[in-house]
């Protein structure tokens, strides 16, 4: 066994420590008898044994050269674990800025929806309100839009006009009409267009008698929107003026022959 000592000066660390290396060495051969038989054998276990101890110089030379770059690999990966949870941390504090972005804004939506219902149940009830007014009046009332398409019509209007719900946005062309009128779309469309309304009576097939009157759709903000045709049934009317009417032609007739009267 062979033991060497060396005094370490590098790396910074381990300055001033010292190292010890104990190294196996082969026995030595037995003895010889003659002088030139021992010389060959102890130069050759020499030579082995300062080749072994410059190997093992080297090893050990090597060895503070090793440790001390594992100790900077070790303190790059150090900088980069802490580079790394550096990161992790902000994009954490990122998070956490979302998630309370993220908070505020769904209060701000909740709110925002908070209104629109208020809106809408306002809407539904004005909506029923003018439903209601409408049907109160019994006048048949036909909304229609800028493309005469019909919007909204009262229950009275089913009695004149062939009208289901479904028929809300269809062509007013496209519905069958027991009105005596065929001129009723050029008409709505001339008060589209001139924004004069027109009023006439009308006749139905089945000898109703009712006041048409079509004139312009304004929105709230003055907008002119479709039109408005309303339906004044004026049957009872119509019959005592034609009863009116009647009853004048027969005192004519007798003013004129009064020997036919007596």
């Amino acid at each position: 066994m062979e033991v060497t000592v060396q005094l370490l000066a590098a790396p910074e660390t381990l300055r001033g420590l010292v190292m010890i290396v104990f190294t196996e060495v082969p026995a030595p051969a037995p003895a010889v008898k003659g002088r030139a038989a021992r010389a060959v054998p102890q130069s050759k276990a020499v030579r082995e044994l300062e080749q072994q101890l410059q190997q093992s110089r080297e090893e050990v030379r090597g060895i503070p050269e090793e440790f001390q770059t594992t100790q900077e690999e070790l303190k790059s990966m150090n900088e980069e674990m802490q580079s790394t949870n550096e990161e992790l941390q902000s994009t954490n504090e990122e998070l956490t800025t979302s998630k309370e972005e993220m908070q505020s804004l769904n209060e701000e939506l909740q709110t925002v929806n908070a209104k629109l219902q208020a809106k809408v149940d306002e809407l539904s009830t004005a909506s029923s309100d003018m439903k209601n007014l409408l049907n109160s009046t019994q006048i048949a009332t036909l909304f229609l839009d800028g493309a005469l398409k019909i919007r909204r019509f009262t229950e009275q209007t089913t009695k004149i006009i062939k009208l289901i719900p479904g028929d809300v946005g269809r062509p007013v062309t496209d519905i069958a009409s027991d009105l005596v009128y065929p001129e009723l779309v050029a008409a709505a469309a001339a008060v589209l267009r001139l924004l004069m309304p027109v009023e006439k009576p009308l006749t139905t097939a089945d000898g109703r008698w009712f006041g048409v009157r079509i004139m312009p759709y304004r929105t709230m903000d003055d907008r002119i929107d479709g039109v408005v045709i309303t339906f004044n049934d004026i049957t009872v009317a119509k019959k005592l003026e034609a009863k009116l009417r009647a009853l004048g032609e027969e005192r004519r007739v007798e003013n004129e022959n009064p020997a036919t009267s007596q």
